[in-house]
């Protein structure tokens, strides 16, 4: 994605990915990565664009996600933005407390919260 940034258009573009930093690894649907690379490259090829963000925020938890890819002007200035969704398989809670001898869990039941 922020080669497509960097590469398309009259003048190379920053590109910020958000969204994934809490990740240790996961497996990306790669048609949709493809998707959404192409958007990157379309707000990219814009000239009134200096600076583009992919933020990357859940749509359903642990599998289905959102990329909300938005284009600045130099003036930081909204100039066009672009939905896309990607489902990300990521680990849950369960790798962070396989081995501990007793878990207390106070979440309300799937459904009742």
């Amino acid at each position: 994605m922020k080669t497509a940034a960097a590469t398309q258009g009259k003048t190379p573009k920053e590109c910020e990915v958000l969204g994934l930093e809490h990740l240790k690894s996961a497996k990306m649907q790669s048609l949709r990565t493809g998707r959404i690379e192409q958007s990157v490259a379309k707000l990219a090829k814009m000239d009134n664009v200096a600076r583009l963000e992919v933020v990357i925020m859940d749509r359903v938890p642990e599998t289905m996600h959102q990329a909300v890819i938005r284009a600045y002007d130099k003036d930081d200035k909204p100039v066009e933005a672009i939905l896309e969704t990607i489902n990300i398989l990521h680990e849950t809670s369960d790798v962070l407390i396989h081995d501990f001898p007793v878990v207390v869990d106070n979440r309300s039941p799937i459904g009742k919260h």
